[in-house]
């Protein structure tokens, strides 16, 4: 069932690598913008100048993977040789205006990427680390409640939007 309410919060998520629940994150996970990549527009009978998107193209996506203190996990996601799959399951609350009923709708985030910074933190004493991992993402799937609302692969060229291919005339004439 979609959102059929009032939004409230993410009532709770977990981070899993490639299956494995990841352990000792904090309460907070950025996800990347997507900023695209555009060409300025101008000549004649234009007056002045645009940018335009150039559909599917974004520039640099970094997901920033923030750790309470180093651990085993944080460990094996280090290695700049092998991309990482990460998935983030959360469950979105909100409330049905009719009956002002709280209830929830499952999301769904699967990101593939390198390890682009390394941050081991700071050591105090009573304190937290504050590590991260930062990825260079190269896709992104976006599903909210069993529907796929993006998807982005970088490598593989697709960029679609609530199922729809958003570069299938492209394809076709390419």
């Amino acid at each position: 069932m979609a959102i059929a309410g009032i939004p409230e919060a993410i009532h709770d998520f977990n981070m899993y690598n490639t299956g494995n629940k990841l352990l000792g994150l904090t309460g907070e996970v950025a996800m990347p913008d997507f900023e695209a990549m555009t060409n300025t527009v101008s000549g004649a009978g234009i007056l002045g100048e645009y940018e335009t998107p150039i559909p599917g193209h974004f520039g640099s996506q970094v997901l920033e993977i923030p750790f309470r203190c180093i651990n085993e996990d944080y460990f094996k996601m280090i290695d700049q040789s092998q991309a990482m799959e990460l998935t983030l399951r959360g469950a979105i609350q909100h409330n049905l205006p009719t009956t002002q009923a709280t209830d929830f709708v499952g999301m769904r985030v699967v990101v593939r990427g390198k390890p682009k910074t390394i941050k081991i933190g700071t050591v105090k004493q009573r304190g937290q680390m504050d590590s991260s991992i930062s990825v260079e993402l190269t896709y992104i799937y976006i599903e909210m409640d069993g529907k796929a609302r993006i998807e982005l692969d970088k490598i593989n060229p697709t960029w679609k939007i609530n199922g729809v291919d958003q570069l299938a005339k492209v394809k076709q004439l390419t």
